[in-house]
């Protein structure tokens, strides 16, 4: 079937809006119309690596991976979802590996095959094709800059009827990760404290999700006032805004030695560091930003003895099936508001979103499919 994607054809160039030829679903696959897809840091960053040499990802290639969408067909021995179901897509997992089924599928082992370089799991056919020549995509298993997405049965979220699916897509990732970082993995008691570093997309859920949980103190750390304004709706109790205070010795005023729980959503190397020396002790640190490879962060090893924990943490630690259908009722109770982030760019608007995105202007642009 024809659809209709943004490719990618080499290292840094700006997205082409393509029509292409979409494989069938083969066995365990879903072909899913995609309603609206959320815009990622992480597809800007493989957006520069594309092309780049033997271990970035292959050229041509269509990005994208917070698609949402309803299931047009179904392949072989798929019985989760079926035909007009409503979506989600999150990241791939091999769904049997220790990890997987341990209940950690973001650390499966076969993570950066099935996420990373195009490849399509059990199937030797392109998904996608433009006359002889193969359009790369399974990116984070679905590809969904475009109309469709050829993604598989477990990283294909069923959802409740009546949410809003131009609304889900960022649920699958970005959301998600700031969201499942706190709710999994750093679990504020009531009445405690937490700092986030870094208040774009990943970190605003994290605000939203310590809210939630109760954390008596929340304090966001950001260079941007508007970001630092939208964290206070959401939940924040303080800010620090960056370049006007030191963030560790306004932290350790606020709190009087340090906060119990910090995220830190940048990836940036003196803001890790910054995250870490403004714990608590004891105190646990979740580090979610994503880095350039070989990116290094330092801890003195005496605070480390001294009961404070470094927690490197992908996808919040999540279970999809889980998490992305409570936040769903949550976001519809009214209780986890992350449309305030949204604003939307149709699919040829997509380098006009990723410029939005990149200049800070927009924290989530989502791209509405006609």
């Amino acid at each position: 079937m024809k659809s209709r994607v943004a490719v990618i054809k080499g290292p840094g160039q700006d997205f082409s809006v393509e029509e292409v030829e979409m494989d069938d679903p083969g066995p365990g696959e879903v072909l899913v119309k995609i309603v609206a897809t959320g815009v990622c840091h992480t597809d800007i960053v493989v957006q520069a690596m594309v092309g780049a040499g033997e271990m970035a990802p292959p050229a041509p290639m269509a990005l994208g991976h917070e698609g949402a969408g309803i299931v047009e067909r179904v392949g072989e021995g798929v019985t989760k979802v079926q035909p007009g179901d409503h979506v989600v897509l999150s990241f791939y997992y091999c769904g049997k590996c220790g990890n997987c089924r341990s209940g950690h599928p973001g650390y499966c082992e076969n993570f950066l095959l099935g996420n990373f370089f195009g490849t399509r799991i059990g199937k030797d056919a392109p998904r996608m094709t433009q006359g002889d020549q193969v359009i790369h995509g399974g990116f984070f298993g679905q590809s969904s800059f475009g109309t469709y997405a050829l993604a598989y049965e477990q990283n294909t979220v069923k959802v409740r009827d009546d949410a809003p699916l131009e609304m889900l897509g960022p649920l699958g990732c970005g959301i998600q990760t700031g969201a499942g970082t706190v709710m999994n993995v750093l679990k504020p008691e009531p009445g405690t404290s937490i700092a986030v570093f870094g208040a774009g997309s990943v970190g605003l859920a994290g605000i939203m999700a310590a809210h939630l949980m109760g954390a008596g103190m929340i304090i966001a750390v950001d260079l941007k006032q508007n970001r630092l304004d939208l964290a206070q709706v959401l939940g924040a109790t303080h800010v620090v805004k960056a370049d006007e205070a030191d963030p560790v010795e306004a932290i350790k005023s606020m709190t009087g030695g340090g906060v119990r729980y910090a995220l830190e959503a940048t990836g940036v190397p003196a803001v890790v560091n910054q995250s870490f020396k403004a714990l608590a002790s004891p105190g646990d640190l979740a580090v979610v930003g994503a880095a350039p490879q070989d990116t290094a962060a330092e801890f003195n090893i005496n605070d480390l003895a001294s009961g404070r924990t470094v927690h490197g943490v992908i996808e919040g630690d999540s279970v999809p099936d889980v998490l992305i259908p409570r936040l769903v009722d949550l976001f519809m109770q009214g209780r986890f508001p992350f449309d305030k982030l949204v604003k939307y760019f149709s699919l040829d608007e997509i380098n006009d979103a990723v410029h939005a995105s990149e200049s800070g202007e927009v924290l989530k642009p989502v791209l509405k499919m006609s």
